[in-house]
């Protein structure tokens, strides 16, 4: 038999101490407990499935791909030139230290309630990491490896496609585990703050009729999209790196 691992104990215990906890507090409209989430997601699980999540991960979807195209092109530029990156390094931070909430009514008042509104709000919550992410994979190729191949007269295509490219793809891989949580976290607050579909729409609905499970039912939808979307990530990276395995 296979040991019961200690963070599966650690999950158990947390959740069975919040069963306990809810059914004791006996307000479900504060803090509705595990077993009562479960039975209204099951309850609501064809809208919620069917509609919402649809319009969630069709935002997301589209937002991931600009996050990750804003992502290779900056983390490129700034591989490129040092005075490029000198000049788009700021703007990166500054764009992570405005609140989203100050930028949302903004993007609204553009787009109205459409779904580049929530697009914009889920591309700027995504798109830092995977830049800080990809342009630390271009610098960490070791520099023994760059005069190899400048002393082969290689071209910089040449470095860049050969060099450069296989030894950025595990941190691509990392960057895409990442910006999925951020994207689909993105894509839900655009929709809580201003949106007529959606899963975070679905929320901030059920919190105004006072359904705290109704609430949650939603989160536990995104935490299994999620965890689900990483793990297939996961395992074609581990099919298609092998040589990284072997290093």
């Amino acid at each position: 038999m296979k040991k019961i691992s200690s963070s599966t104990i650690i999950s158990l215990m947390f959740f069975i101490g919040w069963e306990i906890l809810g059914r004791y507090i006996n307000l479900s409209f504060i803090l509705p407990w595990p077993t009562l989430i479960i039975k209204r997601f099951w309850e609501l699980k064809q809208t919620l499935i069917c509609y919402h999540l649809v319009e969630t991960l069709k935002i997301a979807g589209i937002s991931l791909g600009l996050s990750l195209g804003i992502g290779i092109i900056l983390a490129v530029l700034m591989d490129r030139s040092k005075k490029i990156e000198n000049a788009i390094y700021p703007i990166l931070v500054t764009s992570q230290t405005i609140p989203i909430t100050a930028l949302a009514p903004i993007f609204i008042l553009w787009f109205g309630y459409s779904i580049w509104s929530k697009i914009l709000v889920a591309v700027i919550i995504t798109f830092f990491p995977v830049t800080i992410n990809l342009s630390q994979g271009l610098k960490s190729v070791k520099e023994e490896y760059l005069e190899f191949f400048k002393s082969m007269n290689a071209s910089e295509w040449d470095i860049f496609i050969k060099l450069k490219l296989p030894s950025v793809m595990p941190y691509f891989f990392s960057s895409l585990k990442m910006a999925v949580p951020f994207v689909i976290i993105g894509a839900t607050i655009g929709e809580w703050l201003g949106a007529t579909a959606g899963l975070g729409y679905f929320s901030k609905r059920m919190m105004t009729q006072l359904d705290g499970a109704g609430v949650f039912a939603p989160v536990v939808l995104i935490s299994v999209i999620v965890i689900l979307i990483v793990k297939i990530i996961s395992i074609v990276e581990d099919k298609l790196l092998i040589w990284v395995k072997k290093q």
